[in-house]
């Protein structure tokens, strides 16, 4: 629990030394403001590229299996610097590289921010994600909950605004899908994720592992910057960062 808190307050400082803001929104509120599900999401339209579960039951690989290089995301759902990474120029080239068949990005889902803040948004939020995995569109889903993403201290990840988001991926709505986010059907995916992510030893959202070496942790301009992340794929193979 300590460490969750600390965790927390490493992304609250973040925002504020950015100047970043999170999102305001209102659950289920239909004036199409930023972070409403009417809201346009900004990163939806993806290009199809494979999708699946590792089998070490937690991570998740988006892109071709046979790529060069492999980045690995540390998200939290309800976390405002993973919507600031998201917004950025820097996954732009990411979803590029990705869908170009030259990176691999894998994700894994925490929801620590639940324990700090109260409520269970971000746990909602993971559950849905890997019901959207099974379907086939975790890629497109994961895009559009981060362009409407609530205001981080809102617990805003409703499972009716869940499903209400799901409406804007094309064929993800369905019985199968429904059933899963209303009855937490991927409960033990959300737990295990969060444990593989303090297993890692990952201290805090976003983080970046590229090839098995951590190279950033928060906002950095080696992933946010359009230029930095090119060159960071680019440079594969460099000497392991240790986390602050």
């Amino acid at each position: 629990m300590r460490q969750r808190r600390t965790v927390l307050s490493v992304c609250c400082a973040a925002l504020v030394l950015l100047g970043a803001t999170a999102c305001e929104s209102e659950d289920g509120g239909g004036d199409g403001a930023k972070g409403s599900p009417s809201a346009t999401a900004t990163h939806a339209a993806r290009v199809p590229v494979p999708e699946k579960l590792d089998a070490d039951g937690t991570t998740i690989h988006v892109g071709r299996p046979g790529a060069a290089s492999a980045m690995h995301l540390y998200e939290d759902p309800r976390c405002p610097v993973c919507k600031d990474f998201e917004d950025s120029d820097g996954a732009d080239v990411l979803r590029a590289s990705t869908a170009a068949g030259d990176v691999r990005t894998d994700y894994t889902l925490a929801s620590f921010l639940d324990d700090g803040l109260g409520g269970g948004g971000s746990k909602r939020a993971v559950n849905a994600l890997r019901a959207a995995l099974e379907e086939g569109h975790f890629a497109a889903y994961h895009d559009v909950l981060y362009a409407n993403q609530p205001e981080e201290r809102t617990d805003g990840f409703t499972t009716a605004r869940l499903l209400a988001l799901a409406r804007k991926v094309e064929g993800l709505r369905g019985p199968a899908f429904d059933k899963a986010v209303r009855t937490m059907r991927y409960a033990d995916f959300v737990t295990a994720s969060e444990k593989a992510m303090e297993r890692d030893g990952i201290q805090g959202t976003p983080g970046f592992v590229l090839d098995g070496r951590l190279i950033a942790s928060g906002t950095s301009e080696k992933v946010t910057s359009g230029t930095g992340m090119a060159l960071t794929l680019g440079s594969a193979g460099g000497a392991p960062l240790k986390a602050s």
